[in-house]
């Protein structure tokens, strides 16, 4: 059965994942810093509803420390995939991204009632982007302390 497509209503926030911890993707890069990070993504109808000023996290998958890392937002708008040509690549987007002072673990939200209904966690190999509904995202947003939050413009 294929889920429903989403409509801007359902983003309460994206999730960009990588199996790479951000410290190595972006060296230097410590925690409670923001930074900028450029993101591939998989071209579907989903890079449409990406707009700049969107609120997004960053999810470290693997074994190693799984879970939340950095929070933020969207900078730039994702390439028309229509307008992208065979041999550019993946279409990418910009994100600006605080790197938490203290990571929000995977274990941690597959305990947690409502954010166990969390895109992520129910389909862990999806590709870029996934989402977050807006129970989850408010689910999230307690296991982040204020200072993050109020860094990463929360």
């Amino acid at each position: 059965m294929t889920p429903p497509r989403l409509t801007a209503a359902d983003i309460a926030c994206w999730v960009i994942k990588s199996r790479t911890p951000p410290e190595a993707l972006l060296p230097g890069w410590q925690r409670g810093s923001t930074r900028e990070l450029a993101r591939c993504v998989r071209r579907s109808y989903r890079v449409e509803l990406m707009q700049p000023g969107q609120r997004c996290v960053l999810w470290l998958s693997g074994r190693e420390a799984p879970g939340v890392h950095a929070i933020g937002h969207l900078v730039s708008p994702v390439a028309d995939p229509a307008e992208l040509g065979p041999d550019e690549g993946e279409a990418r987007v910009t994100t600006r991204l605080h790197l938490l002072t203290e990571p929000v673990p995977r274990p941690a939200l597959l305990a947690d009632p409502v954010f166990v209904a969390a895109e992520v966690l129910k389909m862990p190999a999806g590709s870029n982007p996934s989402y977050l509904s807006l129970p989850a995202w408010a689910a999230l947003e307690e296991y982040l302390s204020p200072t993050d939050r109020q860094l990463a413009g929360w």
